[in-house]
């Protein structure tokens, strides 16, 4: 079929998982400060534009062939030669002057939404009526058609690092950039096959090795070294409704990186342990702190440098987030072995390995999906937990300036809180995606987390 494009496993994966209550899109919000003197109906004018149905491309004209069926072995992306633009771009406005409060309530509801399969699983709404004349974008899509890197990739090319240039196109009309043409594949010859194979054993081989190792680690109680299922339950891990609660915190990179180097640790250890450090205060005030140390499923990008994205290729590791240790630092110490450890698994690995073993890691979630399981045997982790790099500069839509980039992303059954943290010139933005009962007073979450950092320093 012309324009057909085969799903990845990871692909299907997420389409598998899409039910009421669990809904596979993740999103960005993104406020906008205004230029000197900016024009009355810049959103009216964007409204305009589009009646003009500008051209569309991929993967944003990609939609699902069997929309009814998403689990179906049939799947696949097919071009929809007739998008309705004014279905997926829409226009939403606040009690003007909107704060940051009553952003949040609207971009939490919008977040509840499913998305409509019959069409390209994307939507993207303009957000007017902030105070200081500022808007704000918030843009979903499934993760089946585009990971995080990749969404984060499109978004940054999609805008301008340019303050003077007023005629950026809607990120929609972009043509995807040209790949590099690969040489034609090899003959099937046996000698072929044979190289097929031989691949494929080693792969097998890497996994094989590092899922022992991570069993061997099980059985001698290594602290540092995390495995499957080893998460204590929480009140994070029971079932999910369809309501979502959204949070944001901002952080200074360079404060954070300084801090975490002076402990051995990185930029991404830094993110744990601010985040351990509000989860314990937050559980503690619910009186349902484990006394075990929770663990965090942690996204890791397995592409080569360079590569522009698209589709899903990531693997992930597991680490303690030490919310057993009262002490902050001695929790960060505990945090940095960990994921040190966590990264010894995936050393010299390739990157298809290094895909198989998040899968391994992962494959215990699927307990979340037997009746009666959640909340009653331990979950694989506690909480998901993302690091997302954004761009390093200032970018602008039409000279209004992102202020942020806020990431939002996927809770799901047995996982009611998912916590993404995207990078942006020079700040670190935190996203905090929360089920809107299983995890009440979302908020406090995100101001404990700004302490945690206090405290350490940071």
């Amino acid at each position: 079929m012309p324009g057909r494009r085969p799903l990845s496993a990871l692909d299907r994966t997420f389409l598998a998982g899409e039910t009421r209550e669990a809904m596979m899109h993740v999103g960005v919000l993104a406020p906008f400060s205004p230029p000197d003197n900016p024009p009355r109906d810049f959103l009216r004018s964007l409204v305009d534009e589009l009646k003009r149905k500008p051209k569309a491309y991929p993967p944003w004209t990609l939609k699902l062939r069997h929309p009814e069926l998403l689990a179906s072995p049939l799947q696949a992306w097919i071009e929809d030669d007739d998008i309705d633009i004014d279905y997926h771009v829409r226009r939403s406005a606040l009690p003007s002057p909107g704060d940051e409060r009553e952003l949040g309530i609207l971009v939490s509801r919008l977040h509840s939404h499913k998305i409509d399969f019959h069409r390209p699983p994307w939507e993207v709404h303009f957000i007017e009526g902030l105070e200081g004349g500022r808007f704000a974008i918030y843009f979903k899509v499934h993760h089946a058609l585009v990971d995080g890197f990749t969404g984060m990739r499109l978004l940054t090319r999609s805008l301008s690092h340019d303050p003077d240039e007023l005629d950026t196109p809607l990120f929609f009309t972009r043509p995807p950039h040209e790949r590099a043409r690969h040489a034609d594949p090899p003959a099937a010859t046996l000698d072929h096959l044979l190289q097929l194979v031989r691949e494929q054993t080693s792969t097998t081989r890497e996994v094989v090795r590092a899922a022992m190792t991570l069993l061997r680690g099980a059985r001698s109680k290594e602290p540092a070294l995390v495995a499957p299922l080893q998460a204590p339950t929480s009140v994070l891990n029971q079932r999910v409704s369809r309501n979502r609660r959204f949070a944001t915190q901002r952080f200074d990179i360079h404060r954070l990186r300084e801090v975490t180097h002076a402990y051995g640790g990185t930029l991404n250890d830094a993110v744990l342990a601010v985040t351990a450090g509000a989860l314990r205060r937050f559980l503690l005030e619910l009186g349902s702190l484990p006394d075990e140390p929770m663990t965090a499923m942690v996204p890791v990008n397995v592409r080569a440098k360079g590569d522009a994205g698209g589709g899903n290729e990531v693997g992930a590791i597991l680490a303690s987030l030490g919310t057993d240790v009262e002490d902050p630092r001695d929790r960060l110490r505990s945090i940095i072995a960990s994921t040190r450890r966590a990264k010894e698994q995936l050393h010299g690995m390739s990157k298809n390995a290094m895909m198989q073993y998040g899968a391994l890691l992962l494959t215990p979630m699927l307990l979340s999906l037997v009746p009666g399981a959640v909340g009653r045997v331990r979950p694989a982790f506690n909480v998901v937990i993302s690091n997302v790099p954004g761009p390093d500069r200032p970018i602008y839509f039409r000279g209004w300036r992102a202020e942020a980039i806020y990431p939002l992303s996927i809770p799901f059954h047995g996982y009611g809180l998912n916590i993404t943290v995207g990078s942006y010139a020079g700040e670190l933005d935190f996203g905090f995606t929360g089920c809107r009962d299983t995890v009440p007073h979302l908020q406090r979450l995100a101001v404990y987390a700004g302490e945690a950092a206090d405290e350490l320093g940071m």
